[in-house]
């Protein structure tokens, strides 16, 4: 089992001007280690490749067959910048010590808002990163502020919150001509639970308020799918 190495990104920092999430599919636990080995010695063997990549993190699949990327940068930009000069060699490096690896395409996104249940001195750990997306029918921004803000008044509110829910921070997708991924309507919820087991048992005993109805019938919300990941590295800029 793969443990972390270094300490989560904070989400919240207010310089991240895009926050890049993407999936690989590698296979098999075994790839999945041989991969994010290949990651590390990718990262740590070069010099830090620009002043507003603020850090590159990794997270592995509790399916045992994909593995999660996230990426904060100052601007869409400074990472075009990126792949333009620099990236390629570090894809090839990590292809040629773990061949076949499918990459699913990479999307730019911007944090709205964040619930956070942590007090000082909380030792709460997150064993379960949750990567929940929602969809919507209207690409207006607007729409999906209403949605997030409507969820995290349904959490607020909760009479029976989970004890387990350490935090959820929720980002917009970029819209636009220059989107690197899709256009859809899309949110992305990225959500630190203490532990597989204590996420499936908070949705097992779901027991919905008019909160949380309103959340599920909101008009234009089409429905969400999630994955569940362990964080495994984080390489931060110096």
């Amino acid at each position: 089992m793969l443990g972390p190495t270094s300490p989560l990104p904070d989400l919240a920092r207010p310089d991240v001007g895009a926050a890049l999430f993407s999936t690989w599919g590698v296979g098999t636990p075994e790839r999945q280690r041989a991969t994010v080995d290949a990651l590390a010695h990718s990262w740590d063997s070069r010099p830090w490749p620009s002043p507003e990549l603020f850090s590159q993190n990794v997270y592995v699949g509790m399916d045992g067959e994909t593995l999660m990327h996230h990426a904060q940068w100052a601007s869409e930009e400074a990472y075009l910048a990126f792949v333009r000069a620099q990236r390629q060699e570090r894809v090839d490096e990590i292809d040629a010590a773990v061949p076949g690896i499918e990459r699913h395409g990479i999307a730019n996104y911007r944090r709205y808002r964040g619930f956070d249940t942590r007090a000082a001195g909380d030792p709460r750990v997150p064993g379960c990163i949750v990567v929940i997306k929602a969809d919507f029918d209207d690409p207006a921004p607007e729409l999906r502020r209403r949605w997030i803000d409507a969820v995290i008044e349904a959490l607020e509110t909760d009479p029976a919150p989970s004890p387990d829910l350490i935090s959820a921070d929720f980002h917009l997708i970029v819209d636009g001509a220059r989107h690197l991924a899709n256009d859809r309507a899309q949110v992305l919820n990225y959500a630190q639970w203490t532990s597989e087991e204590a996420y499936d048992a908070a949705i097992a005993a779901d027991d919905p308020t008019p909160e949380w109805e309103r959340v599920r019938h909101f008009p234009g919300f089409q429905g969400t799918t999630a994955k569940r990941y362990r964080f495994a590295r984080s390489f931060i800029r110096p």
